[in-house]
């Protein structure tokens, strides 16, 4: 198993809307494409309360290949991203990175 940890840096004052995506469009969308997401998270302390912290499971970089690619050109994915941007961009940046864990880790 290896997560990919992505960060969701949003314009000033969008968190929620960022929020309200995931949860009411991008979550199904996932689920459908067998997406499987092991966590998000918010800032309460540190740089900025303005992102989005989250973890996605994959088998393996193949899988990952596959089902992203799946998802970024589903068009219920491609008309509903336009439509919760209609009053302005909400991602100012991303970063990603794909993690593999160590030997003593408790989550494989």
């Amino acid at each position: 198993m290896i997560h990919e940890l992505r960060i969701y840096r949003c314009v000033p004052g969008r968190l929620p809307a960022l929020l309200k995506r995931f949860e009411t469009l991008t979550l199904g969308i996932w689920a459908r494409h067998g997406i499987r997401q092991a966590g998000f998270w918010t800032t309460l302390i540190g740089e900025s309360n303005q992102e989005l912290h989250y973890l996605l499971e994959w088998s393996s970089l193949a899988e990952r290949e596959a089902k992203w690619a799946a998802f970024v050109a589903d068009p219920e994915w491609i008309a509903g991203r336009a439509e919760t941007e209609k009053d302005g961009q909400i991602v100012m940046s991303v970063s990603n990175a794909i993690l593999q864990p160590t030997a003593f880790s408790a989550v494989k």
